[in-house]
């Protein structure tokens, strides 16, 4: 065998490898690199989703569990199952982000090279070259850092990702988590936010542009970048139809779509905001976090029913005071007998303008309102809408002198259901110290008024409506005598369930019988009476069987109407807050020189009710029980000097007498034989004023001398 020289490297030839040992030194990389990340693969477990990509919208519902009143969450996301994302939102998502990403393993080196070459050359729209995979990897589970240590952890991730989950999950995932700007997450919030639909409904236009916004959310806004975004829409179009997704002819037919041009609302703007302010706190009663709130894609349906709330918006709107109003404030409550549904609520018109509900918050003394639970407690005690009273201002029971509302005097003796419909306060404060200030008190709380209500005392101004519940407390408490004596606590939520379906909370009404039927049918008997013929005339223009009471303090610094038919009990109620915070008298208010229960409040609260229950079937009250007086003979002869009380039935129509020529003194005299209801002052559109009864809408009761002078006025279209 010959022997060959060999040739010995020298100097730095020696430490450059051969092309054998370089092939060599590739493959061992190669393979160590490959095992490496296998091995990364196998021991790497995939961690717990970051927030941002289990983050769900909450919720909240109308009372029909479909109509949306508002959401609420840090990230605005919704989950959706595969099948409710249409195959051309799939396509067109695809085309923009991934066309190859049912052929590749979880990354693309095609993909990757391409976009190396288009940063390195500069090219327009150039991206990361991230699969559809390695961006929900990205998304889902770490940090949006621009490292290698970042990248390496997003391949790896990615590939582990393709050996555990189905590529239909993968791209479900992906669609669910992606941010399309306008702070909506997923799929399902971007149709609704761009478009107002669920993510079903998207057509081939709408899918395209939302597929294109991906890229750059905010960049490509339309109201920022709207000849961007149209591009971008082309080229997913075009994308589209490279695939074989979507023919030449369709993608010459589809026209750019039309979008929603500003966002939705402000969660809790507007009277609205209340609603979702009250079903907040509700939820934290119940144990529900704030975090699960924001994050756990929860579904709450309230109590609260759109047609019910939009009448209520409407009537405070409509029939509320247009002048005068600086520091008014109003609050209606509507709840519904037997369950204590709060189905509507006024809280204010703006919450993000003050936070203090109105409804739920806001407190003003009762007034005479609180008479009702004071004639349940007599009635219990052996009383009879037939048994009298005095009906004299100023009487004095114990060491307390007694003032009825405008001084006025009602005879000697009048029967309690004279005294429920003209609200008179010496009857009642008799009525109350012969059943026990103790026992009157007793009758509201199982009413319904919470016990820790300011001025809940056993004191016999009691009964006059000194304490100061809230309005929805009041609601809830002719609620009770709407449902014939069962009690029960307001509710503001029906259900509360988690995204996977699981109940949280589902209400269970546990109604109390607080007092017998018989005892919830007279009271409600007295009650039709006072809007029949009574200080609330303005609610008989409901159409249907009623019954309420209004309230009006003294000194003016609150009127109230409550109020209910068999199948609604509403409460409203004014107060005025004066320059320091604190209440002051509501006279002026609207023009009117005393603003009482049986004015505006009684308006809204007949206004609301039309419209709440509009369409609605029409149900009566339960009769008298029988054996029971109606209240049209007292059990005690009234003294000669008192004027005569005919109580009207409640059913009985009005038949007004001619007082054509007849001083206002003697028209009181008149119209108080009849039973009819005065109030002290009426303004007749000028300055003059003069004493008068609360009349029928519409109806001339002839001409009448003005007290002192001799001007004679025809009075027409007496208003309440």
């Amino acid at each position: 065998m010959a022997n060959y020289p060999r040739k010995d490297k020298r100097g730095i030839k020696r430490f450059i490898p051969s092309l054998k040992q370089f092939v060599l030194l590739a493959v061992f990389g190669m393979v160590a690199g490959i095992a490496a990340i296998a091995i990364a693969v196998k021991v790497v477990a995939i961690p717990q989703a970051s927030e941002i990509a289990t983050a769900q919208t909450t919720i909240l519902y109308y009372d029909d569990g479909v109509t949306e009143l508002a959401r609420l969450g840090e990230a605005n996301r919704v989950s959706v199952d595969f099948s409710q994302i249409p195959v051309v939102t799939q396509q067109a998502m695809l085309a923009a982000e991934d066309r190859d990403f049912y052929k590749h393993g979880g990354f693309s080196i095609r993909g990757i090279s391409r976009a190396v070459y288009k940063n390195v050359m500069g090219a327009a729209g150039a991206g990361g070259g991230s699969t559809i995979t390695q961006q929900y990897a990205k998304n889902a589970y770490l940090t949006q850092e621009r490292t290698l240590t970042r990248k390496a952890k997003e391949l790896i991730l990615s590939i582990k990702l393709e050996t555990l989950v189905s590529k239909d999950q993968i791209l479900a995932d992906y669609m669910n988590t992606i941010y399309f700007g306008r702070n909506a997450y997923g799929i399902e919030s971007a149709a609704n936010q761009y478009f107002g639909k669920r993510a079903i409904d998207l057509d081939l236009a709408e899918s395209a542009f939302l597929a294109g916004i991906v890229q750059a959310p905010n960049g490509l806004s339309p109201e920022e970048n709207l000849s961007g975004l149209q591009q971008r829409w082309d080229y997913v179009l075009d994308g589209m139809v490279s695939q074989g997704w979507l023919s030449q002819s369709e993608r010459d037919a589809a026209m750019f779509p039309m979008y929603l041009t500003e966002p939705p609302s402000q969660t809790f703007s507007g009277p609205q905001g209340h609603l979702v302010e009250q079903a907040r706190q509700t939820m934290y009663e119940y144990d529900i976090s704030e975090d699960l709130i924001n994050l756990g894609g929860l579904r709450v349906i309230t109590t609260f029913n759109k047609q019910a709330q939009d009448a209520m918006i409407l009537a405070v709107e409509e029939e509320g005071p247009k002048e005068n109003i600086e520091g008014l404030r109003i609050g209606v409550a509507s709840v519904r007998p037997e369950t204590g549904e709060v189905v509507a609520m006024y809280g204010g018109a703006d919450y993000l303008e003050n936070q203090l509900n109105n409804a739920t918050q806001m407190i003003g003394q009762a007034g005479s309102t609180f008479k009702p639970f004071t004639l349940a407690a007599g009635i219990e005690s052996g009383a009879t809408l037939a048994t009298a009273f005095s009906g004299k201002n100023k009487t004095k029971v114990d060491n307390y002198v007694v003032v009825n509302y405008g001084g006025q005097s009602f005879g000697d003796r009048v029967t309690l259901l004279k005294a429920t419909e003209s609200s008179i306060n010496s009857a009642y404060v008799e009525l109350a110290e012969s059943v026990g200030r103790e026992t009157v008190l007793e009758a509201a709380i199982r009413a319904g008024i919470p016990a820790e209500a300011v001025g809940m005392e056993p004191n016999l101004a009691f009964t006059l409506g000194t304490a100061s519940p809230h309005v929805v407390d009041i609601a809830a408490a002719y609620a009770t005598f709407a449902s014939r004596g069962l009690q029960v606590e307001p509710a503001y939520l029906k259900s509360i369930t988690t995204a996977a379906g699981e109940t949280l909370y589902k209400l269970n009404p546990k109604p109390v019988q607080a007092f017998s039927t018989d005892v919830a049918d007279i009271v409600s008997y007295a009650l039709q009476s006072v809007v029949q013929v009574g200080t609330g005339k303005a609610a008989k223009a409901l159409g249907r069987p009623v019954a309420g009471k209004t309230g009006t303090t003294n000194d003016n610094k609150s009127a109230l109407f409550a109020g209910y038919t068999p199948d609604l009990a509403t409460a409203v109620m004014f107060v005025k807050d004066g320059p320091d915070g604190q209440p002051v008298s509501l006279s002026g208010t609207g023009g009117m020189k005393s603003v009482t229960g049986g004015s505006y409040p009684a308006r809204i609260f007949t206004a609301y009710m039309k419209g709440a229950l509009k369409d609605s079937p029409v149900k009566k009250f339960a009769a008298l029980p029988t054996g029971q007086p109606n209240g049209a003979n007292p059990t005690e002869s009234p003294s000669p000097s008192a004027a005569p009380t005919t109580p009207v039935d409640p059913n009985a129509p009005v038949t007004m007498p001619d007082l054509v020529g007849t001083t206002s003194d003697q028209a009181i005299s008149i119209l108080q034989g009849l039973g009819l209801n005065p109030i002290l002052e009426l303004q007749l559109g000028s300055d003059a004023t003069l004493p008068l009864f609360v009349l029928e809408q519409s109806v001339t009761v002839g001409s009448m001398s003005m007290p002192g002078t001799n001007v004679t006025l025809k009075v027409v279209n007496v208003l309440p």
